[in-house]
């Protein structure tokens, strides 16, 4: 059973923040200014339903990314129903830890970072945060610049004379062509407009965005269904190779793939659950979400690329070029639009909203959510993802060891929780720099936490980093994650309260 203390945290200072008149923020006098704004301190009202977090779950599988990962999998070697148990087994995990990271946020009311401050300290939660949003600059470069190579086949099909200017070697910059540019920025903007009108305008956009991705995924899964005729689609994309016991590995290697696509989101699941009404109703949201959605989206997205073969000559993964081989300019507008939809919607719920809270927890009074979420957005600018995207061993070193902090900074999460705290937490403390304050530590950082992280992040990144431990790479998460819960709990097994 869960418990949320509420309580003026003892010894704390006026803080003199006042809330704006409309604000849904609860900032009471104690709460300590270096870390509290209107964005991280608890919520007045939630008003998240089922289908709102059902409606963010979509956002964040209906992407070029999740179909090409969607496609991969039935490209193992494996038969149609391997792959579904692989993916429905995936999901499943992926649903039980959101549940588990989401109850904390739903119950307070607070985002990932301040729920942080539990297990890392008031100011130690910096840590978590900062490397979340690092991942979160980088994934948003990436996918701002997949959504622009759809906006880049829209403006070629409508104004073919634009061509040289999509030649890196005679218009180009950084790496970018010319039109590339236009494109991505086009894409940044839009992006940026949205997130600008804050968390109801993300919530009123992912409403129908996904729901709309579907239609016209299902439009294109249909026609190239009838072009083809259903009986020259194979769904086993790449040839059985693997039966009975032989699968189970590659199985095994599909599932954690699956639970590792869905780890940042998992990881910052808090900073949307806070709007929940309720818990039950997050849990619902995260089963149609999850489960429900991921299934049948996988299922349309292999149909629609097994059906590329027969219809095109070849098979194409990647569905903004299965869009751009459509010799009609409708089919193309509709389908260009449709992809950069979903790559909004996926940024913007993976990539944008967990920065700008990330951020905004370093430093509260000079960083705003909007503010950190710029900052993100500028940051993806410089990155120049498309270089990162285009080597595939940069991108690979770079997100893989970052993303190796992921499972360790979700199992000191979970454990402190559950096991060390029991789901009990001094809401107030946690905007609290007393040093009588729960979570409060010598110079504000839990070192029990430090102690967790640092070794349960070092065997995944030598997974990575190693070539003899390459073919445990796959299972990086899960060693982390593992890791990172059982030291952290083992560390703290004496302070059970």
């Amino acid at each position: 059973m869960s418990t949320v203390v509420s309580q003026a945290p003892a010894g704390a200072s006026e803080a003199g923040i006042a809330p704006h008149a409309e604000s849904n923020a609860i900032i009471k006098p104690g709460y300590h200014p270096r870390l509290t704004n209107e964005d991280l301190a608890p919520l007045k009202k939630q008003t998240w339903g089922q289908y709102n977090i059902f409606a963010f779950w979509m956002s964040d599988v209906h992407s070029v990314g999740g179909y090409i990962t969607a496609g991969s999998l039935f490209a193992l070697g494996l038969s149609s129903w391997q792959v579904l148990v692989s993916l429905l087994v995936g999901i499943v995990i992926v649903q039980i830890f959101c549940n588990l990271v989401a109850k904390p946020s739903q119950v307070t009311g607070v985002p990932y970072p301040v729920v942080c401050r539990a297990p890392f300290g008031v100011l130690g939660a910096n840590i978590p945060a900062i490397i979340r949003g690092l991942i979160a600059v980088a994934w948003y470069g990436v996918q701002t610049y997949l959504a622009s190579a759809a906006f880049m086949v829209l403006a070629l099909h409508m104004a073919p004379g634009l061509a040289p200017y999509a030649e890196v070697t005679r218009y180009g910059f950084a790496g970018l062509s010319a039109l590339g540019w236009v494109a991505f920025m086009v894409m940044w903007v839009l992006q940026a407009f949205v997130f600008w009108h804050g968390m109801d305008a993300i919530r009123k956009f992912i409403d129908w965005a996904g729901p709309a991705v579907y239609v016209v995924m299902a439009i294109l899964c249909g026609w190239l269904v009838w072009k083809a005729g259903w009986s020259k689609i194979d769904l086993n994309l790449g040839g059985i190779k693997f039966q009975g016991w032989d699968a189970l590995p590659v199985m095994l290697s599909a599932i954690a793939l699956v639970v590792s696509y869905f780890s940042g989101p998992m990881l910052n699941f808090g900073d949307f659950s806070r709007y929940g009404k309720s818990f039950e109703a997050v849990k619902k949201g995260n089963f149609w979400g999850l489960p429900v959605n991921f299934v049948f989206f996988s299922l349309l997205t292999v149909i629609t690329t097994a059906a590329t073969l027969p219809v095109f000559g070849e098979l194409i993964t990647d569905p903004v070029h299965t869009v751009g081989k459509i010799d009609s300019t409708t089919a193309v507008v509709l389908g260009a639009l449709t992809f950069m939809i979903a790559t909004i919607g996926i940024n913007i719920v993976a990539n944008f909203v967990s920065p700008a809270f990330d951020f905004s927890n370093v430093a509260p009074q000079h960083i705003s959510w909007r503010t950190g979420g710029m900052i993100a957005a500028v940051g993806s600018v410089f990155l120049t993802p498309w270089n990162l995207y285009n080597s595939p061993e940069v991108i690979h070193y770079t997100l893989d060891v970052l993303g190796s902090f992921i499972g360790p900074l979700f199992g000191i999460l979970i454990a402190d929780y559950y096991i060390v705290r029991r789901q009990r937490i001094d809401v107030d403390a946690l905007y609290s720099m007393s040093p009588k304050g729960e979570y409060w530590y010598s110079g504000g950082y839990n070192p029990k936490a430090i102690q967790a992280l640092v070794p349960a992040a070092i065997v995944p990144i030598l997974c990575v980093m190693v070539p003899t431990l390459r073919g445990a790479a796959n299972y990086a998460w899960f060693i982390g994650m593992g890791l990172g819960f059982i030291i952290y709990a083992v560390l703290n097994r004496s302070d059970k309260t």
